[in-house]
């Protein structure tokens, strides 16, 4: 009779994800490979089993009421990227804002060493202390945790080196520029018309400029600058939705009989590479009316011709219609790189009109748009007046944001 095999150690399933990690290029720099093989991960999840902890999924740990995860620990991945972006360094104040599991904190606190100094903040006690827990059982028990609302960061130990917000912002507030050093740094996941992305931001003339963007997504922060996407169910039969950012308002019985209209769909003979989308939907983002449709089960099945992505895709509404884009395979290019058609498809009485404003918009990106592979967003004050020609901006409550694009210099 055969014996069960012996449970792989934590050590080399930590290993074991550093070393992917690094093969699948989201880890680059030597300290920070160092911290993530040297913080006991699973400790820091201990409802789960040690495999999950050193996964490269997401882990949750507090469901929400409404049944979408309150707080979790974020996947390897993006935490070796936002670390990186961060450039924290041996003897730094860091404040880090959405404390989770802890085990980020732990590995800021391995970074700045016994020099430096690690505050955690969290709107939820519980998130609070289950954080303490972890730390103490990893022995980093001198990072400060504290239970509060990080749009208001934490005053009484400030200065700080480095900010980083490990939850969905829609918003710069004040507090956390005036807590920061001058030449200090801040990484926070940025919700604009959303679309989210981790920025890395530094003070310019007068705003805040970013040095690095990240495709991402996280848990919207809770507390006073919560603001929420609204979401628009189409039909109570099947799960087709909307979801709509910056205060966006729309007609959910006028758009709920989109569906009763036929598909007009049409493919654009117009290819992009899976980094070039990434660029593209900031592209499409300045069009009035843009969203993204979410589609669930029956939708894809029966209803919807296939959007872009499993989730949906991003769309665009008006009145009571709505559009929004597909993809397919294209032949691959020389070197292997995969390669996707575009196509646009629209539900409602003026499908064929907002499906042509859709289509000339990407046509548009295809003959001027493609090349400005440059991007980066400012963040000025509320108010701040500037040339913004052809970007994309949107309002917020504290800042104007602004996405710029240029060609690649």
């Amino acid at each position: 009779m055969s014996l069960d095999a012996a449970p792989t150690p934590p050590e080399e399933l930590r290993n074991t994800m550093v070393d992917q990690l690094i093969a699948w290029g989201s880890l680059h720099i030597p300290r920070v490979e160092a911290a993530m093989r040297g913080v006991p991960r699973h400790l820091f999840v201990p409802d789960v089993a040690v495999e999950a902890a050193y996964a490269h999924d997401g882990v949750i740990t507090h469901p929400g009421a409404d049944g979408r995860p309150r707080s979790m620990a974020s996947a390897p991945g993006i935490v070796a990227q936002m670390l990186e972006q961060l450039d924290v360094q041996p003897g730094h104040r860091v404040l880090e804002i959405g404390a989770g599991t802890g085990y980020n904190a732990a590995l800021l606190a391995h970074l700045v060493g016994p020099d430096g100094h690690v505050t955690t903040i969290d709107i939820d006690g519980d998130v609070v202390d289950a954080a303490r827990s972890g730390l103490a059982a990893a022995g980093y028990g001198s990072v400060h945790v504290i239970c509060g609302d990080g749009e208001y960061g934490y005053p009484g130990h400030a200065p700080y080196d480095r900010i980083i917000v490990t939850a969905g912002a829609w918003d710069v507030p004040p507090a956390w520029s005036d807590q920061l050093t001058m030449d200090g740094r801040i990484v926070v996941p940025l919700r604009v018309r959303g679309l989210t992305r981790s920025v890395a931001l530094e003070r310019g003339n007068g705003f805040w400029r970013s040095r690095s963007m990240i495709y991402c997504g996280f848990i919207p922060m809770r507390g006073a600058g919560y603001c929420p996407e609204s979401t628009v169910r189409l039909r109570d039969d099947i799960e087709v939705f909307l979801r709509l950012d910056d205060r966006q308002s729309v007609d959910p019985e006028a758009l709920g009989g989109a569906l009763k209209h036929p598909a007009c769909h049409t493919w654009l003979g117009v290819n992009a590479t899976e980094s070039e989308l990434g660029h593209f939907e900031f592209w499409l983002a300045t069009m009035d009316g843009f969203c993204r449709l979410l589609a669930r089960g029956d939708a894809i099945e029966g209803m919807l011709v296939e959007p872009m992505y499993r989730w949906g895709s991003m769309a665009v509404f008006d009145l009571d219609t709505f559009a929004y884009l597909t993809m397919r395979e294209a032949p691959r290019g020389d070197d292997g790189t995969r390669i996707f058609e575009l196509g646009v498809c629209a539900y409602g009485p003026q499908g064929e009109q907002l499906a042509d404003r859709v289509t000339e918009q990407i046509r548009r990106w295809d003959r001027h748009g493609r090349s400005l592979t440059n991007t980066w967003i400012e963040v000025h004050p509320a108010g701040t007046a500037t040339d913004v020609a052809g970007h994309l901006v949107a309002e917020k409550r504290h800042t104007r944001i602004i996405i710029r694009t240029a060609p690649a210099s």
